[in-house]
């Protein structure tokens, strides 16, 4: 009986013709394996609506797209592969949301090949892997709590080389220069640092003693994204 779930549903019919009813169940099981990915999707990460939606019909385009093409594999994963990513061309993507969308790619292709209940067993199994390494942050960088992103406004004669370098020590752990910018038609520059606070409440003392350097021009600090590597 196990054995019988797990075989191709499309074997008795020939590679002309595909009947009704395999149609319709390849599909209603990309669908349910579409709904269950973009459900896990949603643990612990920002998303949108749109593309939760999109991840749970996704499955049931590329089996359609494989029972389209009669089963052959080049010519559907490459016409799947170019409308599922054709997303990323105009907004930059995760690595987590690549990965979904893949995840949802691959639980189209068993039910578009036949095998649902492979393709049930996989999606399931890969979604719990992903929640297990989501809860216990696999991979996350150490002390994020205190990891912020530090802008500050100088004026277009003052040497920023090491001016703030007692101060930045004083607060911080870590610190790095990552960016520069000119702004206000040159007459001002745009100091971009990632810094690592050691510890909690240290914003608003170094802020007072940075504006006192500054010219009590713009200052502004905000946390790090979890994996800033992770954009595209």
């Amino acid at each position: 009986m196990l054995n019988n779930i797990f075989d191709n549903i499309f074997a008795a019919e020939t590679a002309q013709t595909l009947e009704l009813g395999s149609f319709l169940i390849s599909i209603g099981a990309a669908l349910v394996l579409g709904l269950i990915s973009a459900l896990f999707y949603t643990f612990r990460s920002t998303y949108s609506k749109g593309f939760v939606v999109t991840l749970a019909t996704l499955p049931a385009v590329v089996a359609a797209i494989i029972m389209m093409v009669s089963g052959s594999l080049g010519a559907s994963v490459a016409v799947a592969g170019t409308f599922s990513l054709v997303r990323f061309r105009s907004t930059p993507g995760t690595a987590k949301e690549i990965a979904a969308i893949f995840l949802a790619m691959a639980s189209g292709l068993a039910c578009g090949m036949g095998y649902p209940a492979y393709g049930a067993v996989f999606t399931v199994i890969m979604c719990i892997v992903n929640v297990i390494y989501s809860a216990v942050r696999f991979g996350e960088k150490k002390n994020i709590e205190l990891r912020r992103t530090l802008s500050v406004t100088v004026p277009e004669d003052l040497n920023y080389g090491d001016i703030f370098d007692d101060i930045m020590n004083r607060y911080t752990s870590e610190w790095k220069l990552t960016k520069v910018k000119t702004t206000n038609l040159g007459s001002l520059n745009k100091l971009t640092y990632d810094i690592v606070f050691k510890e909690n409440g240290s914003e608003k003392p170094m802020i007072d003693e940075l504006r006192t350097r500054n010219g009590n021009l713009e200052i502004a600090v905000s946390r790090q994204t979890a994996d800033p590597s992770a954009e595209l």
